[in-house]
């Protein structure tokens, strides 16, 4: 009996996520019915996760070039210019599904993923980041998949080698039955040595390397492009599993073949495994490919064409080489214990051909399935604007200790550390501002350059006002970049949405690109890659909206970066940026008052450059001690944290023309910094030449945080309530 036997009936298609429409469209495509095999294909290869065909149209708004850029969106991963022939190679991809389904290996498996999106473009990997959002803390389920996912997060990027140097968790109950992963890698490769996926040459020898293909994640890439009901559970075999130790045979065999002549083109196989890589390959190309799947080496019996291309097996590799480099290649994977085998050919069809036992298993026009895939424009609503909030309308706490001592242990704001001591940050040697900061640093080994990463995302502002959320996703990693002293440079993100077929959602995604475009625009900080994640919700509820934004930036200089920790006493405490008091959305609304109402605070991207432009250069002359942006907790967030980072306490005075104490101290105002200094009038005529806002607000001092008459608090219990929150959720 053939291995493409199953009869195609309405149901089948519908159980591949295809629409009647769809299936109609495939019918013209192949002037014939499909066989299962193809039906897989176009089923995965149509999928959101794979086709964008929901995102497309708006994604072409993000501007996504630059001077430094060398790649943007459409390859593995995006390629800036870092000078001196270094490029940085990086990208953000969501395994929100899988993570769910199955915490530790959906997790561990998004890992490896973007690991290989990165090192397939030529780069070693140097340093791993990740965005993560859960439920409610309270919620029976999110204690299993906390531990799971930063488990699996642990374990992967720990026996890989790589570091995992930062990343961002917030909860919030929009999160309960569908929780976020959002992996990001960054690694390093020389200019004139960065590989692309298109296939070319005809007769050009396709080889597959690394692991074995099994059944696991078949059909992963359609179950990520659903959403999720009771029985979600049962979808478990369609996590993929991964094992790092493959991983970092197969990174260091792709290097070493990578410094050799013998690859034209190379490509992960990621979501839809053999599947998408050959047809993305292919399509890029504009070539055909003819494969023998009898030659694919599979780790389990009798698997069968539909199996084979619609695996997500990890650890596995798709690459064209130069004719006669077989034998070349194929020692230095069996030297690294991986498999490697020739399965196919390129062709001048522009038709992916596969054949198995001695038949034509499958026979497709590739147009379809790439370029010409469908393309919707989803109907939106925008979201209605909120009325404004004046502070008057929010209740002062009635005490401000309290107030503060609540603030530092609630769940946004609670230390990471039981997350980011699991993980391996150190590994390579080149780690030099770990988690806990505003953005990681990375040192490009062997030089005095460094890399500054940072992932962030207020997901409470995108659902209250999408466009002020996504411009402020796109200012606060600049913003944070901006903070130790680098110069940002662009951005990669991962668009977490609810199901965009109901127009109040697709209209959120809409909101969030434009603010996102027009933050990117004003403060030159191009998107070079992303991923878009859409049917985040279980029985019709939805997950907050969520633009996570990955950005790197360069220290041309590290020993000139800044951190957030107080030095010494009796320095200077200087507020930079205007402060107007703006509560809505706010965290003190939210934790202190139990209400989440109000606009977000706006972002006004020219008062944003100019405050972070002064502040990077007075970093760079040596004029700061200590720098930390403003966000979450606003002003009295920011100056626990920075006493907390560095074991000294603060005396601050409010200043007399402040109406509202509370809303100056807690207010969430865009585009502000906290900084220490010991030459305040220096900074503040540079501040004022500049035509930003500052003022001296009060110095360091002993080991209490002391606000006029507002409030006194011991920095051992803030210190307590801050890393007791997650320990204690966790026990």
């Amino acid at each position: 009996m053939s291995a493409n036997a199953t009869q195609i009936t309405p149901q089948v298609v519908a159980e591949h996520g295809l629409t009647t429409e769809e299936y109609d469209v495939i019918l013209q495509s192949l002037g014939r019915e499909p066989n299962i095999t193809e039906l897989g294909i176009f089923s995965v290869m149509w999928s959101e996760h794979c086709s964008f065909k929901t995102s497309r149209v708006h994604l072409k708004k993000l501007p996504t070039q630059a001077p430094w850029v060398i790649q943007g969106p459409g390859e593995n991963a995006g390629v800036i210019d870092i000078g001196d022939g270094d490029a940085a190679i990086f990208k953000m991809e969501s395994h929100n599904h899988p993570s769910y389904i199955e915490p530790y290996q959906g997790a561990a498996t998004g890992v490896g993923g973007i690991l290989r999106d990165v090192f397939t473009m030529g780069a070693r990997p140097v340093a791993n980041m990740n965005a993560l959002r859960f439920g409610a803390p309270d919620h029976p389920k999110m204690r299993h998949l906390i531990s799971g996912v930063v488990a699996g997060i642990g374990g992967y990027g720990n026996c890989v080698g790589v570091p995992t140097v930062g990343g961002e968790v917030n909860f919030h109950p929009a999160y309960n039955g569908n929780i976020l992963v959002n992996a990001m890698t960054v690694g390093l490769a020389r200019t004139d040595k960065i590989f692309y996926s298109a296939a070319a040459g005809l007769g050009n020898p396709v080889v597959y390397v690394g692991s074995k293909t099994g059944r696991d994640g078949i059909h992963g890439a359609t179950m990520a492009s659903a959403e999720f009901t009771e029985d979600s559970e049962e979808k478990r075999p369609t996590v993929q599993v991964g094992d790092p130790f493959t991983e970092k045979l197969l990174i260091e065999a792709c290097l070493e073949l990578m410094a050799s002549d013998a690859i034209v083109a190379i490509q992960d196989m990621g979501a839809a495994g053999l599947t998408s890589s050959s047809v993305e390959m292919a399509s890029k190309g504009g070539v055909g490919l003819e494969l023998d799947l009898d030659k694919v080496p599979c780790r389990e019996e009798g698997m069968v064409p539909y199996e084979m291309m619609l695996s997500e097996s990890q650890e596995r590799m798709l690459m064209i080489l130069k004719p006669g480099r077989e034998a070349f290649a194929e020692a230095i994977f069996h030297k690294w214990g991986l498999d490697f085998a020739v399965i196919g050919t390129i062709t001048d069809t522009g038709r992916l051909v596969l054949k198995f036992k001695g038949e034509t298993a499958a026979d497709i026009p590739l147009g379809p399935l790439g370029d010409n895939a469908p393309m919707y424009e989803r109907p939106w609503v925008p979201t209605p604007k909120r009325a404004a909030l004046p502070a008057d309308q929010v209740a002062e706490p009635n005490d401000y200790g309290a107030a503060l001592l609540r603030l530092i242990g609630s769940p946004d704001m609670a230390s990471r550390r039981w997350i980011w001591e699991q993980y391996d940050h150190m590994v390579m040697a080149d780690t030099i501002q770990r988690p806990g900061g505003d953005a990681a640093v990375v040192r490009v080994h062997g030089t005095s350059k460094a890399l500054a990463i940072s992932t962030d995302c207020t997901p409470r502002y995108c659902f209250a006002d999408p466009v002020e959320g996504g411009k402020q996703a796109i200012a606060e990693v600049w913003r944070n970049i901006t903070a130790v002293g680098a110069r940002p440079l662009a951005v990669t993100d991962c668009m977490n949405f609810g199901n965009p077929q109901r127009p109040e959602i697709m209209g959120q995604f809409v909101g969030c690109i434009e603010g996102m475009a027009e933050a990117c625009s004003a403060l030159d900080f191009p998107v070079v890659s992303g991923n878009v994640s859409l049917y985040n919700e279980t029985n019709g509820t939805g997950i907050l909206p969520t633009p996570a934004i990955g950005g790197v930036g360069l220290l041309d200089d590290w020993d000139r970066m800044a951190t957030i920790a107080f030095k010494a006493e009796g320095e200077t405490v200087v507020l930079v940026g205007e402060t107007l008091g703006h509560l809505g959305q706010s965290l003190y609304l939210r934790e202190i008052l139990g209400r989440e109402d109000g606009p977000p605070p706006p972002v006004d991207l020219v008062a944003e450059r100019r405050a972070g432009d002064l502040v990077r250069q007075q970093i760079l002359g040596g004029g700061l001690s200590a720098v930390h942006d403003l966000s979450d907790g606003g002003l009295a967030g920011a100056l626990v944290e920075m006493a907390l980072a560095g074991k000294i306490g603060a005396v601050i005075e409010v200043p007399g023309d402040v109406e509202h104490p509370h809303a100056w101290l807690f207010g969430e105002d865009q585009g502000r910094y906290l900084v220490t200094t010991t030459e305040p009038l220096a900074l503040l005529g540079a501040a004022q030449e500049a035509g930003v806002p500052a003022q001296v607000i009060g110095r360091t001092a002993g080991d209490r945080v002391v606000i006029g008459t507002l409030a006194d608090v011991a920095l051992a219990d803030l210190e307590l309530a801050h890393e007791e929150w997650l320990p204690g959720l966790m026990a």
